[in-house]
């Protein structure tokens, strides 16, 4: 599994495109909550966020380190 990826000539880490790959997933994920209404059954919006971002961050992770290999 490449710990970098070259993009024309400049190395990005591995990491900062997984967590751009996260975030994008979460901004879907987060409308999608609110338009159901889910939100109204938690209790701290920010920290569901947060916990929302890394578990699904360590899912990326998972999954690419499943896919690299």
């Amino acid at each position: 599994m490449p710990a970098e990826f070259d993009l024309y000539g400049v190395y990005v880490p591995r990491l900062l495109v997984l967590m751009l790959v996260t975030l994008f997933a979460v901004i879907i994920l987060r409308r999608l909550l609110a338009w159901i209404g889910a939100y109204t059954l938690v209790w701290h919006r920010g920290l569901f966020d947060l916990a929302l971002y890394v578990l699904l961050l360590d899912a990326v992770s998972s999954v690419s380190r499943w896919y690299f290999t």
